[in-house]
């Protein structure tokens, strides 16, 4: 993902020309303390079958685009989805989404997050930026099968995308990151737009003290549905009646499509640094997110 637009002086305007990242702008007048996720009070989500998969894509260490222990992982995490399938990214040689399956009548929604990780710098694991989502998609997988959903229900589709990262280093290093990194995003929305009803977006979903205000290109209408679901399961501090500031990122190309697209992220945590490992993760906030998708499905079921 990328920064695109700040609130600031002229002087940050030359930074974001070169390519450099500046901090967010979150609504508000001063920072809340960090406090932990909240705890959601249903149990439909396996937080620690979640912290499991975190745990199985961190053993493949950095997994690039393309590389081969991305290509290993990818065999994993497709036996893990509803009729997990491989979905080859045309132009991009070795790169491929995996996407499940859970029928329905269509258009649907898709919940998706980038699977691969950074090129740089050197040792980057991504616990955050990659894994968790990618875990909480696979997860929820699980989760959804096991539902009872109406005979209207519409197909929900869990797509990891490869190559959200630009192959030649970090996003903020790139003159034009929307066509050098979203690679897997872009192809999936090209193939699919015609069965796609709304998107949303798992992004930095998994660190400790996790919040979710609605990042700023993110549709009002199907964030509100987002956040009344979260709400509902006991969550909703996670999700703060705030905005941030938008992003480049998988949601993206949904957007520019004209499907509804969501981003949950939380843009204060450091990415793009080697720090990012699982220590900095926290189950209460996988299990969070979780509910709150499970908790979503279901309320667009009764609405057919």
């Amino acid at each position: 993902m990328l920064f695109v637009r700040a609130f600031v002086a002229v002087s940050v305007a030359v930074l974001v020309a070169a390519g450099v990242a500046v901090a967010a702008v979150v609504k508000g007048d001063s920072e809340p303390k960090p406090r932990p996720a909240a705890t959601a009070r249903v149990d439909r989500f396996d937080a620690d079958g979640a912290w499991k998969l975190v745990e199985l894509q961190l053993t493949y260490g950095q997994r690039p685009a393309g590389s081969p222990q991305l290509r290993r992982l990818a065999t994993q995490l497709r036996h893990r989805l509803p009729a997990g399938r491989f979905e080859p990214i045309p132009g991009e040689p070795g790169l491929r989404n995996v996407v499940g399956t859970i029928p329905g009548k269509r258009p649907g929604l898709v919940i998706g997050a980038h699977y691969d990780t950074l090129v740089k710098p050197e040792g980057f694991i991504g616990a955050n930026n990659g894994a968790a989502g990618s875990a909480i998609v696979v997860e929820l997988g699980r989760a959804l099968r096991r539902l009872e959903r109406p005979a209207r229900a519409r197909e929900i589709r869990l797509v990891l995308f490869d190559g959200e990262e630009p192959a030649a280093g970090l996003p903020e290093e790139s003159s034009d990151f929307y066509n050098e990194g979203l690679r897997g995003s872009r192809a999936y929305v090209k193939a699919h737009k015609d069965r796609t009803r709304a998107m949303v977006l798992l992004d930095y979903v998994g660190n400790r003290n996790l919040r979710l205000p609605r990042e700023g290109s993110s549709t009002k209408e199907l964030w509100d549905d987002v956040r009344a679901a979260a709400r509902a399961v006991g969550v909703a501090r996670t999700f703060p009646d705030d905005t941030q500031t938008s992003l480049l990122d998988d949601h993206t190309p949904f957007l520019r499509e004209g499907i509804p697209a969501v981003d949950l992220i939380d843009w204060s945590y450091p990415g793009h640094d080697v720090s990012d490992t699982i220590d900095k993760l926290s189950r209460r906030s996988l299990d969070a997110v979780g509910e709150a998708m499970v908790e979503l499905v279901r309320r667009m079921d009764r609405l057919g």
